[in-house]
């Protein structure tokens, strides 16, 4: 039996784990289509513990209940005796039911392992001490209250000793805490981000639980292994660009490490108005904004300058050297002021100084300060630091227009600071990139 390529461009054939499951029929199965579809679910009973055979009354169970049309009732039925085979208990189907998430059970089988081991065995197999363990779980955002009734399969094992190897190699524990936070908070943003693509790639028009549970499970199981080599790329990429910019200097090579904060440029640009427009457009409409801002900043991610974070309304930029963050600033504002009335106005602030940069994201005065600014600044302008303009040579000032801002108070710092206007000189202006390219 032949199925078309799909709309992910998936193309047609059999393999993997769910067997007999159609490659993502973009056509809504026929019943023949169906019932070799569901009995690749059965290859799911290898990651369950043996069900003993179980027979279950589904119409006394109350899982059969509340249902319109017969095509609904057939298919709710099969998946159900599937799974069921597949070794999933009946209380667990009643609350599936109950939560109106049975479609999502065939996921839930091609993601889960195998789970024989308790965390102590984990542990115990992996090398570590089950409270370090139990610490890295909790680091990563997979801290559970009810690991004694958990089951964890080779998979897990596997991880607890890739950890203890990072001990064995002389990497610090507390190093290795921060680096998980900052794994499981990335991982937990990108595991959002794939189940929202996949949940609106391959939902159909008439779709029954049957056919969409299926479809769900089959784009799991061909899309999963595809994102560990990409992760693994983008994760070097991301090491060489920082290796790139990093500076051994003699200091550091003297006393055998590196300085708690290094001179860095920041920027803070937020949207003028975003909480008005969350009164007069839809949250749909609302959610697109905020994304295209960070898109816009992630674009302006070249060279020394780091897209670091959004926050709200406002996104941070971090870069070594002043000149490529300003310049990044002005195609920021330049950009919002160019999107129409449906985008609000960008303002930005630039402050430069001594931070710390911890688990990815920085903190220090300039850190701070850069955000004041962005908070005082006229909309639809990139406000900088005296001290900015100090850090930059005659030619580099000379390519940008300042116009004085006076001597500011700002809340958390000390002294009132010098704030210029930037904007680009005539002549930059007319050969400024293109924001739409």
């Amino acid at each position: 039996m032949q199925y078309p390529r799909t709309r992910a461009g998936v193309p047609n054939g059999r393999s993997g784990r769910i067997g007999a499951i159609p490659r993502l029929p973009v056509r809504r199965p026929s019943p023949d289509d169906l019932r070799e579809s569901l009995a690749g679910l059965q290859s799911l009973a290898n990651r369950a513990r043996p069900s003993g055979g179980q027979s279950v009354d589904l119409e006394a169970e109350g899982l059969l209940e509340d249902l319109e049309g017969e095509e609904t009732r057939e298919a709710r039925v099969e998946l159900l005796e599937q799974l069921l085979d597949a070794g999933v208990g009946v209380e667990e189907l009643k609350s599936a039911v109950a939560e109106e998430r049975l479609t999502l059970l065939p996921v839930e089988r091609v993601l889960s392992g195998d789970g024989e081991y308790t965390l102590a065995q984990v542990a115990e197999r992996g090398g570590l001490d089950l409270d370090v363990l139990r610490r890295h779980l909790v680091a990563l955002g997979l801290g559970r209250n009810d690991d004694e009734e958990q089951r964890y399969d080779d998979d897990d094992v596997e991880a607890a000793r890739l950890i203890r190897q990072f001990y064995d190699a002389g990497l610090p524990e507390d190093g290795l805490f921060e680096v998980a936070r900052v794994l499981g908070q990335g991982m937990a943003r990108t595991a959002e981000a794939m189940r929202t693509m996949v949940a609106e790639a391959f939902i159909q028009p008439g779709d029954t639980e049957r056919d969409l549970g299926l479809r769900y499970a089959e784009a799991v199981e061909q899309l999963s292994p595809m994102a560990d080599p990409l992760l693994t790329y983008v994760l070097r990429l991301h090491l060489l660009e920082l290796v790139r910019s990093d500076v051994v200097d003699r200091a550091t090579l003297s006393s055998g490490r590196f300085p708690d904060a290094t001179e860095v440029t920041v920027c803070f640009a937020d949207l003028v108005g975003f909480t008005r427009l969350g009164e007069e457009i839809t949250a749909d409409e609302l959610e697109r904004v905020a994304k295209r801002l960070t898109e816009m900043a992630s674009e302006q991610a070249a060279g020394p300058v780091r897209f670091v974070k959004t926050i709200g309304d406002a996104v941070m930029l971090v870069s070594p050297e002043p000149q490529p963050l300003l310049d990044a600033a002005l195609n920021l504002v330049e950009q919002a002021g160019e999107k129409g009335e449906r985008f609000p106005p960008l303002r930005a602030g630039v402050a430069i100084g001594q931070a710390l940069s911890r688990g990815g994201d920085w903190y220090g005065r300039p850190v701070n300060l850069a955000s004041r600014v962005a908070e005082i600044a006229r909309t639809g302008s990139v406000v900088a630091t005296g001290d900015v303009r100090k850090h930059l040579d005659e030619e580099a000032r000379g390519r940008l227009e300042w116009s004085r801002a006076g001597r500011r108070r700002i809340k958390g710092i000390e002294k009132p600071v010098a704030l210029f206007r930037v904007r680009r000189t005539a002549g930059d202006r007319d050969s400024a990139p293109d924001s739409e390219g």
